[in-house]
């Protein structure tokens, strides 16, 4: 019922997004861009294309102002007049198509873009576990025969690949291990695949990004979902992300949650800003207000549909939460 609703709010949005958007900023996250079948993401993000790339990127040149850095926080502070509400262009996670494909597009299209990263992962020394995941179900959708060992190491009684798949995706930070294990059993090899492939970007490839004028920040140590870790665990692999990025030179002024900030408490984010060189951090939540005023929610702009489309729903979601007094994220 609510995504009818949404459906056919949507549909009677101005055309003008840049004149009916909601909030001054508009927060566009990407992970991944390419032509290409890249089977560790397939499973898990509906990376787009560089033409659907182009296109979401001229809409947002047509209604907003893309801005860099120094220029959002300016334009937050009030020192900075736009001349149309801006847009911050974010990408997560670090994958090489940022150096390879959508970098070269922004550079000649003249717009910045800041990439939040995951230490752990950068010159493919280890591999995200949604990742892996996901090169595991693509396996499992290849191979002839599946040893029973899956199944028992899954307690899965239901043999459908299908269910299988599923099972496997489900898998989350607490038990990465298991995907370890059944990597064996779907002749995976998670290393050679790194060797070969290098999903992530190198050391030398984020200095030359950010030589360019992009900026490279943090998005944890090894993307944890944040409303599953102690406070102590939260903070333990946000200081020691920020510890890297200053020892590289990078931008160590925001982090952007891994996954989501769904169920972070205000205890941490009271912890995050002791640091006074932290600006901001970023959700992923939509077009949304938040309590802590410091947290700015992006807009998650892969899921299937043309940029132009998720802005109209997200600003109808907006819409409908604002009648009934819930579009701000209240952190307790």
């Amino acid at each position: 019922m609510k995504d009818r609703i949404i459906n056919v709010m949507a549909a009677f949005e101005s055309e003008n997004i840049g004149k009916s958007f909601p909030l001054d900023y508009c927060l566009p996250l990407y992970h991944s861009v390419s032509d290409k079948e890249l089977p560790h993401l397939k499973h898990v993000i509906r990376y787009k294309n560089i033409q659907q790339f182009e296109e979401d990127l001229d809409h947002f040149s047509k209604n907003f102002q893309f801005v860099s850095w120094q220029e959002f926080k300016d334009c937050m502070s009030g020192n900075f007049k736009p001349a149309k509400k801006i847009a911050l262009l974010t990408f997560d996670d670090g994958f090489r198509e940022f150096y390879e494909v959508a970098a070269p597009i922004l550079e000649r299209k003249g717009i910045y873009a800041c990439n939040f990263i995951n230490p752990a992962f950068i010159d493919n020394k280890e591999m995200m576990f949604r990742c892996k995941a996901s090169l595991l179900a693509d396996a499992v959708g290849k191979i002839k025969t599946i040893d029973p060992e899956v199944y028992f190491i899954l307690s899965l009684k239901n043999t459908d690949r299908h269910v299988l798949q599923k099972k496997i995706l489900t898998i989350n930070y607490q038990e990465k291990e298991i995907l370890d294990r059944l990597a064996g059993k779907l002749e995976v090899d998670f290393k050679a695949y790194s060797r070969e492939y290098k999903p992530y970007l190198s050391t030398e490839e984020l200095k030359q990004l950010t030589s360019k004028g992009f900026g490279i920040s943090s998005h944890s140590w090894d993307h944890p979902k944040y409303g599953d870790l102690s406070l102590k665990e939260q903070m333990e692999t946000t200081d020691k992300t920020f510890a890297y990025l200053k020892e590289n030179s990078f931008l160590y002024e925001s982090f952007a949650f891994p996954f989501t900030d769904f169920e972070v408490g205000k205890d941490f984010f009271d912890e995050l800003y002791k640091n006074e060189e932290i600006y901001c951090s970023f959700g992923c939540a939509g077009i949304k207000l938040d309590s802590v005023k410091k947290n700015f929610q992006r807009i998650p702009m892969e899921m299937g549909e043309s940029g132009a489309q998720i802005l109209r729903k997200e600003i109808a979601y907006f819409r409908l939460k604002k009648w009934m007094n819930k579009n701000t994220i209240v952190r307790k």
